[in-house]
């Protein structure tokens, strides 16, 4: 008997030591999206019986730092080093320097419903993500970085119906009340989905949306200022959108409705198709969809500057002395008076000599002198 609980206490003790959530790993899906006019990303088949590859946080960052045209950071190993080539194309030459990163908290198992959608369809999931720690994104200086977090609640009835009409349905204004109507839109599957303004859940959720366009629209604008530039810089659009958790947090559900998750994909091809327009194709998207609870919500991609070599920082950051940049003043002037007074010295001298020489014939230069 003593044998049979000691047996099974070391099974439990293995099970625990080999279960993903006491290692830490977090499960989710990353997507990696090509641009409309150049090939980025090295293609894979969208079958989902397929087997697809596994890809960590690191990896994740390091391949936006790659799509930014930066370096992957030196600490990556060489499987991950392999992995990156699996994912992004060969050419380093030729990198969209522009990156949608967005990290949507709340849905997993995306990639079941992304058959019917042309943009999603050859993209790149991976779950199983070793690890949930933050992670670094390695970019240089001259990187701008907008953010997407940005959450507004001072909207209209003339944008949520703007918004509908964006995404292809159609808003209903209650004739009372302000902010109260009814979102209708039809889904790419030929069912609708309803919201109503009413329900604070569903009324979070619409806003988040709602903030989300606003602020990539935002950041549209800063990519038309930039343009102007020469070279113009990388651009890093990231941000976070916990709408869907917050949605099943105060609905009690374990799972959000099927309707709002391809509701809420709608609303990612409709932003990305604006970001390839405006971006002439030359922009990656990459969507990380996990789970967290509310307490765990926080971005799992931090942005960090890498610094320059120590030689140019020195060079940079050498403080020059006021004495010493007056003595080094004050020796060039005086060398220039110097230089200068002597070669007008000797001009003066020089034209003395010509205007006061003797008359006479040089035996040389008038004499009939042959040399044999």
């Amino acid at each position: 008997m003593e044998f049979r609980v000691s047996v099974i206490c070391s099974m439990l003790v293995i099970f625990a030591i080999f279960s993903p959530h006491v290692r830490g790993e977090a499960s989710g899906s990353v997507f990696f999206i090509d641009g409309s006019s150049r090939e980025f990303l090295r293609h894979r088949s969208s079958v989902i019986e397929v087997e697809h590859p596994s890809m960590s946080l690191q990896e994740v960052g390091a391949a936006v730092s790659v799509l930014l045209g930066f370096a992957p950071p030196s600490i990556l190993s060489a499987a991950s080093s392999s992995k990156l080539n699996e994912v992004l194309s060969p050419n380093p030459f030729n990198r969209p320097r522009a990156v949608f990163l967005l990290e949507v908290n709340g849905i997993t198992g995306l990639e079941k419903i992304i058959h019917d959608n042309a943009m999603f369809g050859n993209s790149f999931w991976s779950a199983n993500f070793p690890g949930s720690d933050k992670v670094d994104v390695q970019v240089s200086d001259g990187v701008s970085v907008a953010s997407l977090d940005g959450i507004s609640e001072d909207f209209t009835d003339k944008e949520i119906s703007e918004f509908a009409s964006f995404i292809g349905g159609s808003y209903a204004p209650d004739a009372l009340e302000p902010l109260n109507g009814k979102l209708t839109i039809p889904l790419a599957n030929g069912a609708s989905v309803s919201l109503h303004m009413s329900k604070k859940s569903e009324r979070k959720f619409i806003v988040g949306l709602l903030s989300l366009i606003h602020n990539v629209k935002s950041a549209i604008k800063m990519h038309e200022e930039l343009s102007q530039d020469r070279p113009s810089p990388a651009e890093l659009l990231t941000g976070q959108f916990n709408s869907i958790k917050v949605l099943q947090e105060q609905d009690e559900a374990e799972s959000i409705a099927q309707h709002e998750v391809e509701l809420l994909l709608a609303t990612l091809t409709k932003i990305f198709s604006s970001l390839q327009e405006a971006y002439k194709g030359q922009i990656v998207g990459v969507i990380y969809c996990h789970e967290a609870t509310l307490q765990e919500l926080g971005n799992k991609f931090d942005v960090t500057f890498a610094p320059h070599h120590a030689a140019r920082l020195l060079a940079e950051s050498e403080a020059l002395d006021a004495i010493k940049i007056a003595e080094v003043v004050l020796v060039r002037t005086t060398l220039a008076w110097v230089t200068g007074i002597i070669l007008l010295i000797s001009t003066l001298i020089g034209i003395y000599y010509l205007l006061y020489m003797p008359i006479t014939r040089d035996t040389l230069l008038y004499s009939n002198v042959k040399l044999d």
